[in-house]
Parts: C-alpha cells; sequence; structure tokens
C-alpha cells in the first residue's frame, strides 16, 4: 500500500535531490552529507589513537602539548580537499557540523583526549565577518554534541591580517604569525585542559602561536585536534 506520506517524501526529492557532497549520489541516510561509499573512503590517519603521532611530533621541543591528532590526510585534489573547500569557501556550514561530529565520534572512542573545553582557532575578523562564520567553530559545534563539552567563544582572538600561509615554508609562517593572536579572557581556561580546534594543520605554525598564547593562562594545558593532516 503506497502512503500519500512516501509520495510527498518522493516527490520532494524529485524536486529538491538530496545528493552527496563527495559524489552526488542520492543514496544518503536522511540528514547526512556523505554516502557511505565516501565515508568509507576517507583516507583515515588513526592518530588519536596513537601517542607519538605525527602531529604529536609537530610540537616536540615548540609547544608543550599533551595530545594531538587529525583524522585524515589531506591531498591535493582528494575528496577530504573537496570537502574543506565546500566548507571554506562555499558556504556548506552543516557540512563542517557533521564532519565536527565525526571528530568527536573518534576522540570520545580513542579515550586519550580528557579535556575540559573546546576552542576554536580564531580566524580575522574581516573573514569571519565575510565568510559569515569561522570553519573551525563549525567542527567545534559538531564534536561537543559527541565530546559533551563546552565550547568556550571570545577566549583568544587574531585582530591582526596577516599574509596567507599557503605557499610559505615553516619559518616563514612563524615569522608571519608570531605575535598575532592575544589572549583576551585568561580567567575563563586558567587551570582547563584546553582542546584547540583547527580544520587542517601543514607546519604547524598558527596552531603554535595560538596555542602559546593559550598557554600563558595559569595552569592551562592544552591539545590539538584538526580534522586533516597535510604534508609541507
Amino acid at each position: 500500500m503506497v502512503h500519500l506520506k512516501d509520495i510527498r517524501d518522493a516527490c520532494l526529492h524529485l524536486l529538491f535531490p538530496h545528493l552527496c557532497e563527495g559524489c552526488g549520489n542520492d543514496l544518503l541516510n536522511p540528514g547526512a552529507f556523505l554516502c557511505l561509499r565516501c565515508l568509507e573512503s576517507l583516507p583515515a590517519t588513526r592518530f588519536e589513537i596513537y601517542a607519538g603521532n605525527p602531529v604529536e611530533k609537530r610540537f616536540y621541543g615548540r609547544l608543550p602539548v599533551e595530545q594531538a591528532a587529525a583524522l585524515y590526510y589531506f591531498t591535493k585534489d582528494s575528496l577530504v580537499a573537496k570537502l574543506v573547500h565546500l566548507v571554506k569557501y562555499k558556504g556548506h556550514q552543516k557540512l563542517g557540523i557533521q564532519l565536527g561530529r565525526m571528530m568527536g565520534d573518534a576522540l570520545l572512542q580513542s579515550g586519550r583526549f580528557p579535556v575540559d573545553a573546546l576552542v576554536a582557532l580564531p580566524i580575522f575578523p574581516a573573514r569571519e565577518k565575510k565568510r559569515g562564520y569561522n570553519q573551525s567553530a563549525l567542527l567545534c559545534e559538531g564534536m561537543a554534541e559527541y565530546l559533551n563539552l563546552p565550547i568556550l567563544e571570545d577566549v583568544i582572538s587574531r585582530p591582526h591580517q596577516t599574509e596567507t600561509q599557503t605557499k610559505k615554508g615553516r619559518i616563514a609562517r612563524w615569522k608571519n604569525i608570531e605575535g598575532k593572536f592575544i589572549l583576551t579572557d585568561p580567567p575563563v581556561i586558567s587551570g582547563k585542559h584546553i582542546l584547540l580546534v583547527d580544520d587542517v594543520i601543514t607546519t604547524g605554525a598558527t596552531l603554535e602561536s595560538c596555542g602559546a598564547e593559550l598557554l600563558k593562562a595559569p595552569g592551562c594545558s592544552l591539545s590539538i585536534a584538526c580534522l586533516c593532516h597535510a604534508f609541507n
């Protein structure tokens, strides 16, 4: 027996198809943005379950990080690169939140991130105003659903515009970003273990600069979680 609801849903899907953001497949679960095939094809690093993983090693001798991880490998023209581009530049905010849920689930399952709160890596106010959101804050929103943790906003700011980091080496990136973050509310994170969240880690210079500023709060400790790990 055909129900009116089934007919309505079929008509809506025909007029407004719900397609996978990765491959365009229409075989999606309600509320999902990636099909199972695309989800299974994402190049998982599994860094979150290993101490001394490559992301943690990036900060050795540079920043006292408790734990660090990135969920996927990032390579040019890959599905992961496409998803990051959609979130950052095409306004796909709900996709960003879903990717954050995937990060939160992975960290929760690892049992290695006993943090107290989430902090999104801030972007420049002008850029956030133009874009309408901070992509790292979207990831935090999804992560918070799984980790059941607060998201601390307005704790640290990034008021000074800097040149793009995309084509710079490690030393040039550090010189470009050094001193560009300002800790605005130290008491909020004093004595807390903070998880600093970003979308892509390459050299780690931006995260290092931001993390060093956060650690100026008395008794604060720091871990880092990124969606992707890019090779530089």
